[in-house]
Parts: C-alpha cells; structure tokens; sequence
C-alpha cells in the first residue's frame, strides 16, 4: 500500500516494546544483557516493581544484530524497551486507543513453561491486540546445551550435538502447543515466513547473550517492515506520554520520569499532569535524556536537550510537581478548552480504577496508578475484598475505615511502597487493624493471603473444638464408686470422645444426665476418646434406678451442632465415630423424623 507524501516526510517515531513474563523468567536479566547493566540486582526482591525506560538506538541494535540487519534498510531510530512490574501494571500502561506498547516480548522460562502470570499476560496481550513475540529465555540451562558467550542463537544451535539440539527441540513445541490454545500459530523464527501471521519464538539466554541478535533482529522487522502502517510510527500531534514516577533530584526539586508516546516535547510548552486531587498545568523548564542504552530508573548522568520526540523516556523538570499522580497521562495543552477536555478525561479514569464502598473489605494504599490498579488486579483474582483503594501514604482515616469492617480477616491495610504517617501504627494498635507493608507486588498479597489463611484455619479449629462430638460409651458395672450425687463408674469409651458437662442419653432417647468431671489413674481429665477406660461422675441419675451400671450411652450432641457435623464435617471423625453418630441421629429422628435436616 502506498503511502501518502505528506506521512512520508514525517519523521518515524521509535517502537515502544514492553517486556511481560513470569515473575523470575528474567525479563529485566534480558534487558541486563542488551544494555549492559545491573538493573536487577536493584530492585526490591529481585523483582521489577516500577516501569522502567531504556531506549536503545538503531546504532547499538546494528552492532548487535551485525549481518543480520543489511537484508534490509533500517529507518526507525531504535527501540524503547518497558520493563513492566508484572504484567497486569502493562494494562494502566495506556494511551487514548490502546496500549502504550506498539509490541511486546514474552518471556518465557523454556525449561518451566507456561506458568499462571504467562497464561495472564497473553489474555492481556490478546485483549490489546498487541503483536508480540516469545524469548524461549535460559537456553543455557538446557541439558547438555553448550553456551557460545554473546552468539547468535543459530551460530551456537550449529554447534550443538543431537542430545542437546533434541532437548531444545521437544520444550520449543511445547510452547507452540501452549500458544496454539490460545489461538496462535508459532514457530522457531527462522522457520516463519510471514511473522505477521506466526508468532515467533527465538531461544534466548539473558546470562549468555545468546538468541539476543536474533530477537532484536525480529523486532526491528516486524516493526517496520510489517506493521508500520498498523502502529501508525510517524510522529504528529502534539506531546503526550505517561508518568512512570514522580521522585526528587538533588539540584532539580521534584521531577517526572515519563514515557513519550507521540509527538514532540519541548522546552518551554505549557503540558497538563494528572495530580492527586487536581489537573496540574505547568511550564517544561527542562527535558533530560538518560545516555543510550541507559536505564531511566538508575541513570546518574542525564542529558540536557531542548526538544524530544516519541518514542522517548525521559525526565521532565517543571514547577509544582509535587502532587502528580504517577501512572496517568500528560499531554501539552495549548487553551484553557484543551485544560478543561483533559481535566474530565483523566476525572473518568481515576474513577474506573480507585475504589470506595461501604462493603466489607481491607483498605489499599499504593504510590502510583499503575501499581494501583495492577494491586487491584491481583486482589480481585485472589477474591480478596476491596473496601477502598487509593494513591497516598496510609493516614489515620485508613486504619479508622478498616477498623469499621466486622471481619477480622478484613480489619487490614495494605501499604505498598508507601509511608506510615505520624500516628498511624498507634491508630492501628488502638483498633487492632493490621497492617501489610512491602515493595514487591506479589509478596505483599502473598504475606496477606498467608495471614489471613491463618486466621481462618485458627478460628476453624476453634469452631470445631467448641461443637460437641458424638461419644459412646459402655457403663462398667464392676466399677461402680457411688450410686448417687453424683454417680460415679467406671467406663470405656467406645467411639468417638466424651467430655465434661456433655450430656448423655439410652438408646431408646431417653436422658440420662450430665458428666461432671472425669478422672483417669487418678488425675482429672477433660476429654477422652476411643478406646479409653476411666471413672465419671453423672450428675442427675441414680444407678438402681434410671441405669442398671451396664449399659451403653451416647453423648446427646445438640441438633445445632448435630447439622454442622453431619453436613460439613463427617471426614473429620473416625469410623467409629461417624457410626456412632448415624446410630446417635437413627435414635433421634425415631422420636422427631425432622430433627437436625
């Protein structure tokens, strides 16, 4: 399809690409490799938990790919690589029509598979239609596989021997059955004639390097040569981008890193920035640019520049960035209408994704939208209730609106990379509200799913302890210590367990009385269960009376109690006991057909 001349003289823009995966598949390992630096061993766990920017120009990729990029000529300036924390933070990655990314690489552990954050990032995938392609990643750990440091996948796969080549084999189509239920056709790359309609899968290994030429290879193409019309990479219109993070710089004040998606930015344009309880409108006093191939988040010698344009992750220094709500949009505003249409836009996407109800819930606290919303994600599949989810440091309304909940479990909240503000943890002390802090996503809802299991399971045994159990006992007449006031005799248990101040009934239902203490070799006992033998002392009976001292007994189990344990616990009683028990209801429902269903 022929283009227009007018989109012909505009100037391409770089492809953003963002890097989604399994927790610990090494998605920030691989962009270690191709920029050469130490971003992971930075980060809170080991685990990306910001989105970072690296732009790493045409110049670098040629000198990495080689040979491989003279097939064709090269016309983007490079590309701008997103690492996400997680991939669900990719979905607040957004700008008007679809996500910020033009492409994406899915990494996936080649010797783990497909695992539950990779079944999740390509539903994202698929939901955004963002083309992507697979780094079968840690080649290396392959049996038998050895690594040729920083080779082309190719050139190291020719060297391999059959046992090595097989393994690689047999793992790269079971990726491709994986993909093929999701509804992708995939293949090796070099096997792909038309990568628009095949996802490719290049073998990769961040620690080694290799595969890396190849997938830089593949993006560079499907970039331009067949999806330029489709992600429309001509620059036009004016500046808009995405705040990754609000921090402050010694010498600077508070500054925005920020992720320019379209058009061109300069020094001087008056832009409109989400804040956190109002549009901020402020002039661009500055624009510094991270080195090539320079990570945004840990780059210590910026480059001052007059203008940029999109693709581009820079840091933008302006008045009165204090209260910008990291996550959301800015764009450049040039008429108080342009202010006025931005305002009620970014007033509809707060809404969508903070929460607030009245309903049971822990209460949510995060520093930016996207770990909000990505927080909110996480807690809504672990069907974890929200009673309210906000950006901010956690103040004293916090513990007092979580206090309110009836529930223990909920009585929580949730501090993700945020501070305590004076008072809080003697607030939370006061209202016995708990309250999880972390920096890693997933550990903090992991810290809480744990607690809060805890707490179930702990007032689940404590149910159960306070039900009263079947019991059946056989009276011994050769030891009978008192008739009366209370009897006292000696007996065995038969099934299941008796207990102090249960009380006891014949076979035909007839009440008997009431155990008031039990002693066994002399030592009082509270409970005692089958097959033991012991004296009790039966209040309200008189042996020679209502019992001849040789009978069987039950423990008459209240009908409450009775339709618990028949209809959520018969797998927790013996067999004896759950015998008993039928004989205990056969002996009630005699009397009542109704009794305890």
């Amino acid at each position: 399809m022929a283009k227009k001349k007018s989109e012909e003289q505009k100037p391409l823009r770089t492809p953003i690409v963002a890097v989604l995966g399994h927790v610990d598949h090494g998605k920030t390992t691989l962009l270690d490799r191709i920029r050469r630096t130490r971003v992971t061993a930075k980060e809170a766990g080991g685990i990306t938990q910001h989105i970072g920017a690296t732009e790493i120009p045409i110049d670098i990729i040629k000198n990495i790919c080689k040979d491989y990029l003279k097939k064709f000529k090269v016309t983007i300036p490079g590309l701008l690589f997103i690492d996400t924390p997680g991939h669900r933070a990719f979905t607040n990655l957004r700008r008007r029509g679809g996500a910020l990314a033009d492409l994406a690489v899915l990494v996936v552990d080649i010797n783990e598979g497909f695992k539950p954050q990779t079944e999740e990032a390509i539903s994202i995938l698929k939901t955004f239609r963002t083309p992507f392609v697979v780094a079968a990643n840690k080649i290396d750990k392959i049996p038998g596989w050895q690594s040729i440091e920083d080779a082309p996948f190719l050139k190291s796969w020719a060297q391999q021997d059959e046992y090595a080549k097989r393994n690689l084999e047999n793992r790269i189509y079971e990726l491709i059955g994986e993909l093929y239920k999701h509804g992708f056709n995939a293949d090796r790359f070099d096997r792909i004639r038309d990568f628009t309609r095949t996802v490719a899968i290049i073998p990769t290994s961040a620690v080694t390097g290799e595969g890396i030429p190849e997938l830089l290879m593949v993006l560079v193409g499907l970039a331009q040569r067949y999806l330029e019309e489709q992600l429309r990479l001509h620059v036009e219109g004016k500046a808009k981008g995405t705040i990754l993070e609000v921090k402050e710089e010694k010498g600077l004040g508070v500054t925005c890193d920020v992720i320019l998606y379209d058009g061109t930015l300069k020094v001087g344009d008056r832009i409109a920035i989400a804040g956190i309880d109002d549009v901020i409108v402020t002039r661009v006093k500055g624009i510094l640019k991270p080195r090539p191939a320079k990570e945004m988040r840990v780059e210590s010698k910026f480059k001052r520049v007059d203008r940029v344009t999109a693709a581009a992750g820079v840091k933008i220094v302006a008045p009165n960035l204090e209260n910008v709500l990291a996550g959301s949009e800015f764009e450049v505003v040039e008429s108080e209408e342009d202010i006025k249409r931005f305002r009620e836009r970014v007033r509809r996407e707060y809404e969508s994704i903070a929460i607030r109800t009245d309903e049971e819930g822990v209460v949510l606290k995060t520093d930016t939208l996207g770990s909000l919303e990505a927080l909110i994600n996480e807690l809504k599949s672990a069907g974890i209730p929200i009673k309210k989810a906000e950006v901010g440091d956690v103040d004293k309304r916090d513990v007092v609106e979580a206090s309110a909940n009836r529930d223990e479990v909920n009585r929580v909240v949730l501090a993700f990379n945020v501070k305590l503000l004076p008072g809080v943890e003697e607030e939370a002390k006061k209202f016995d509200v708990k309250i999880f802090q972390d920096q890693v996503i997933y550990s903090l809802v992991d810290n809480y799913v744990k607690w809060r299991d805890e707490v179930k399971q702990l007032r689940e045994r404590q149910r159960i302890e306070a039900l009263i159990k079947p019991g059946k006992i056989k009276l011994l007449k050769e030891f009978i210590f008192r008739r009366s006031k209370p009897a006292i005799i000696g007996v065995r248990v038969l099934a299941g367990e008796i207990r102090k101040d249960v009380n006891l009934i014949k076979p035909d239902g007839t009440p008997i009385g009431t155990i008031r203490s039990m002693q066994k070799e002399g030592k009082n006992v509270s409970v005692a269960k089958e097959g033991e033998e012991l004296a009790i002392a039966i209040d309200g009976v008189t042996i020679g009376r209502q019992l001849e001292g040789d009978e069987v007994l039950y423990v008459d189990v209240p009908e409450n109690h009775a339709r618990i344990l028949e209809r959520e616990l018969m797998d927790t009683l013996s067999e004896k006991a759950r015998e008993a028990f039928k004989e205990f209801l056969e002996i009630k429902r005699k009397r009542n057909p109704f009794w305890a269903k």
